[in-house]
Formats: structure tokens, sequence, C-alpha cells
């Protein structure tokens, strides 16, 4: 008798944990919703690799992100890629992002931007060594 209670009450607690579980999922998606939303399920989905999202959008949200260095740092020009979808040389970058970076202190290192947003990725030994914004320059 006392083993069938055990296993009644194990039982009850995983269930338990798994509707407190989904419910906060469901609360946190409500809250945060949205395709721009820093918080939103998919965008952190996305940074974790376990969701596919639009990767236009996803360099968008990343202007609220905290700490948006944190994807790029440290990574490869191919490694990139293939989380970004591709990478525009600063060459055929928009006249405006252009214009910032040619003055700029960046001006002559190796550069490129993610996509066509305007976050650009400065390279250092064949690894992103920072990530910047370019904006109000």
């Amino acid at each position: 008798m006392k083993l069938a209670q055990r296993r009644i009450g194990i039982g009850r607690i995983v269930i338990s944990s798994f509707l407190i579980g989904f419910a906060a999922l469901a609360i946190w998606q409500a809250l945060f919703h949205g395709a721009g939303d820093r918080k939103d399920l998919r965008y952190q989905g996305w940074k974790l690799g376990i969701y596919p999202m639009d990767l236009d959008q996803a360099t968008s949200t990343m202007i609220g992100d905290v700490h948006p260095e944190r994807l790029v740092v440290g990574k490869t020009k191919d490694q990139l890629i293939k989380k970004f979808g591709y990478a525009t040389p600063i060459d055929q970058a928009p006249q405006y992002v252009k214009y910032c970076f040619f003055n700029s202190p960046y001006y002559g290192k190796q550069v490129f931007m993610l996509r066509h947003s305007n976050w650009m990725v400065l390279m250092k030994d064949g690894r992103a060594e920072q990530l910047l914004l370019v904006k109000g320059c």
C-alpha cells in the first residue's frame, strides 16, 4: 500500500511541476510577446539555437538585447554566417554605414556587417573581437 501511495505522490509532483512550468511559459509569452521584444521566447530560443527565427528580425531585436555581443564575440566569420545567414562586406554597405566607418577609429581594420543591418563586426586574428552598432556618427 505504501509503495502505491508513493507512486501516486510522485506522479502528482511530476504533473504539477509540468503544469507550473507550462503556465510560467504561457504567462511569459503573454507578457513579452512580439517578434521585436528581446524577452520574447522565439528570440530567446533563436539565441540558444533551438528555434528558427527570421534573421532580419533577429538582428533588429538584438538592438534591445542587453548583451548582443555574446552572440558574436569570439566566433569565426563562418560561424557568424551560419548563425546570421550572410555577412555584407563594408564596401557593399549603405552609404551612411560607409561614411561612419571611414570616419571612425576602425577604418583600415577588418570589418563586415551582419546581413544588411547596422551591426558591424570587428575581426582580429580570424575571430570577432567586437560588435558595434553603427548609429549617430
